[in-house]
């Protein structure tokens, strides 16, 4: 049978042709990528429902690089009907990894959000990236959103970001699901992945779930709560996934299930009882005779009140690739995980009906400018109307409002509390600021606050008191000069860079004050070859990028004083400042600077003076005496500061650096290096060599633990040696190798190895 097929339209993605087929059909296009089921309608963005908001999630998507997150929330799509193909990440033609560099190198780098509705809950998503260095995406992403879904590799449990995102979302207090992914792959353990879960995340597992089958015949799984078994029968290249069997387990069903679903049934019995005390009061009275009795409804119950406890965490398996188990996750997703007001949340409960909301992300838009994404946590956000801006102290006006889905978005007239929107027309606003409907607003949740205080001294509250907590951003730990083709781009490539880090806050650019070359600096290699790339995609600007450079930090050894006096005069105005302090050294794992003021016998210092001098300690320590680079661990006591009537406070923070270069120099100068947590999964027959390259590196093997067929090494090795690691440990393994790199500490260099960086950075070697 031949179909014959027309495109209206020719160019663009292989995507885009399709969602304008008008047939339902079956095609099969070059290679072995084949486009399953083609949808004859697919849902309009307009149409997500807007429900109560009991009946919102909004949810992550995190996990460690390569687990399925972007192919799970693919699936995601497609089942909610918001989709027409299945798409794939090999053949970057996913909606949420929109960004060439992501489907060029097949990895998600920014956040991207979604909404859809899926049995008529409406599920706002994020998909997080799993590489390191885009970290920040991940964190700002986890501030805004009630639950999370963490998806597991099923053949290699958890693995070292996996680490990382769980800890983010236990700081920010979030329930999650697991998703135990890839159950079809040969090497794929549901034991090893639960053990790995308690062991390394040292939470308790509850295992909703158990597959049938293994490897290549995985083909479903049974749900202990309802004993239903789902069965995806489909073994064709066409098969989507959409239909699969539901059926009651039967005692004419393979016994060895059947025992198996017994004993998990009655471990996740025993352990919710162990976690939910009102689930254990009724087994022990209604059903102390039979547990196995009670109820799937008040066993859900049960599950979903430790859940939003944190006091455990729904286990779940599938294959998404395979099209097998999405359509359960989201139903655990919309059973378990919170609703926007069953999350506590300090601050809003103050604005009452009034608009409160975060700003969390910033993109820039060719045609409308900067996009803010925004979480509504109280009120309504309306089209076309003024807001405020606590953090910037502004009004701006909001010239539109968007529903977003990745790339593609949709304008709405308004949107209502507990929902994620993408505003056009606030110029100022940036990452972690809070916005209200009025500075009116804003004075009103300040006085409701101030009048349910018990202490009344918080009386002098200001309405900057009662904004959202914004986002951490991390420190970078590599930096490299950029400079433009010609002089006539500095301007351009200056505005591409404050763009990008108005998008990326882990991004910072500073201009060295030697040389007056322009610094990038970023969380890792990728980071900055990636900025590099969209400079030059997005803002058409040919940069060069410098040898890429570590970023060190210096401390003191000891403890040292100096005075120093500073007298100019400046036209017709004398300035005359002396200053006396002392440095002293913190504790080694100290990462902080403090500056604090001698007042025994000392006249108080006037605000003015005292603020002048602080900025001159703070500008001393971006500065360090050895090679320049931030101090820390360091603190400094103000003994002394006189000046005569006229000095300017310029003056003052001026005399103040100069005098701490002096005490800092004769503190004596220790260099600190970034030292990374390294983790490298390697075969056992390669084991050797790599460990003997890490020996080379410098660095420490911590312990070497066993996954499946692999060995796990987990060491410490210095940044600066790991310059194209990745390169040495695909020739060493012959590309049977991964590994990861995390900021662990800052760790003092040895003398030998400090005067070999000295000599490096002064050209001598």
């Amino acid at each position: 049978m031949h179909l014959n097929i027309t495109f209206p339209i020719l160019g663009g993605s292989i995507r885009h042709l399709m969602s304008r087929c008008s047939q339902t059909c079956r095609c099969r296009l070059m290679g072995n990528r084949n486009y399953s089921i083609y949808r004859d309608e697919v849902k309009s963005l307009k149409a997500v429902i807007n429900p109560d908001i009991s009946k919102i999630r909004n949810i992550g998507i995190m996990a460690h690089i390569d687990a399925g997150k972007t192919t799970t929330t693919e699936r995601m799509l497609y089942y909610s009907g918001y989709t027409r193909a299945l798409g794939d990440v090999d053949d970057g033609d996913t909606v949420t990894d929109y960004m060439a560099q992501e489907r060029e190198r097949g990895i998600t780098i920014q956040s991207a959000a979604v909404s859809f509705d899926w049995k008529d809950h409406r599920i706002n998503l994020i998909d997080t990236p799993g590489h390191v260095d885009f970290t920040l995406e991940v964190e700002r992403a986890l501030r805004v959103l009630d639950g999370a879904v963490a998806v597991f590799d099923a053949s290699a449990g958890v693995e070292a970001q996996t680490m990382t995102v769980w800890r983010q979302a236990q700081k920010h207090q979030i329930p999650c699901v697991c998703f135990l992914n890839k159950m079809d792959k040969p090497a794929a353990s549901l034991s090893y992945s639960i053990d790995s879960i308690k062991t390394k995340l040292k939470t308790n597992p509850v295992l909703l779930q158990i597959p049938i089958g293994s490897g290549k015949s995985f083909t479903g799984l049974v749900d202990l709560i309802t004993r239903q078994k789902m069965t995806w029968q489909g073994s064709s290249i066409t098969y989507d996934g959409c239909t699969f069997e539901t059926s009651a387990l039967h005692p004419a069903d393979d016994p060895d299930v059947l025992q198996a679903v017994s004993e998990a049934r009655a471990t996740m019995i025993e352990q919710v009882a162990d976690l939910d005390d009102d689930f254990a009061e009724l087994l022990l009275g209604q059903y102390s005779e039979n547990f196995d009795a009670v109820p799937a409804g008040k066993l859900q119950e049960a599950v979903r009140r430790v859940t939003l406890a944190r006091k455990g965490v729904p286990v779940l398996c599938g294959s998404s690739l395979k099209n097998k188990g999405v359509q359960p996750l989201l139903d655990a997703i919309t059973a378990y995980l919170p609703a926007p007001n069953e999350r506590n949340q300090d601050l809003v409960r103050w604005y009452k009906d009034d608009l409160c909301a975060l700003a969390f992300k910033v993109v820039h838009d060719k045609q409308r400018g900067p996009l803010v994404f925004v979480r509504i946590y109280s009120g309504s956000m309306k089209a076309q109307s003024a807001v405020y801006n606590i953090n910037r102290n502004g009004t701006e006006r909001m010239s539109r409002l968007l529903l977003p889905f990745a790339d593609q978005h949709i304008e709405i007239s308004s949107l209502s509390a507990g929902n994620i929107a993408l505003t056009v027309g606030l110029k100022q606003t940036v990452t972690g600021d809070t916005i209200v409907s009025s500075k009116a607003s804003a004075a009103a949740a300040v006085r409701r606050a101030q009048s349910e205080a018990e202490n009344k001294s918080s009386s002098h509250m200001e309405s900057s008191s009662l904004a959202l907590a914004g986002v951490e951003v991390p420190e970078p730990v590599f930096f490299c000069s950029i400079e433009p083709p010609t002089l006539a781009k500095l301007a351009d490539l200056e505005h591409a860079l404050n763009c990008l880090q108005r998008e990326d806050p882990s991004l910072k650019v500073r201009t060295d004050p030697d040389s007056g070359q322009t610094i990038l600096c970023g969380m890792g290699e990728l980071h900055i070859e990636i900025i590099h790339d969209r400079i030059k995609r997005e803002y058409n600007i040919e940069t060069h990028l410098g040898l890429l450079q570590v970023a060190y930090r210096e401390t003191i050894l000891q403890s040292a004083t100096a005075t120093d006096t500073l007298d100019r005069t400046l036209g017709d105005k004398r300035h005359v400042v002396t200053v006396e302090l002392a440095v002293h050294a913190l504790m080694e794992s100290s990462t902080s600077c403090d500056v604090t003021f001698e007042e025994e016998g000392n006249t108080p210092l006037p605000a003015v003076v005292r603020e002048a001098v602080e900025n001159g300690v703070q500008s001393a320590y971006l500065q360090g005496p050895v090679l320049g680079f931030p101090v820390q661990g360091v603190k400094t006591v103000i003994q002394r500061v006189s000046l005569e009537p006229g000095t300017s406070a310029a003056m003052v923070s001026a005399c103040v650096s100069r005098c701490m270069l002096k005490a800092l120099k004769l503190a004596g100068g220790q260099v600190l290096e970034p030292v990374m947590a390294l983790e490298v999964t390697v075969g056992e027959e390669y084991l050797s060599p790599v460990l003997a390259d890490v020996a080379q590196r410098r660095g420490t093997v911590c312990d070497i633990q066993s996954r499946q067929e692999n060995k796990v090494l987990l060491g410490t090795v210095p940044l600066a040696e790991m310059m194209g690691y990745s390169t040495v440990l695909r020739t060493l393994t012959s590309g049977n190798a991964t590994f990861s790199l995390e900021l662990s500490s800052y760790e003092p260099m040895n003398t030998q190895d400090q005067n070999i960086l000295l000599n490096k950075m002064a050209g001598l070697a």
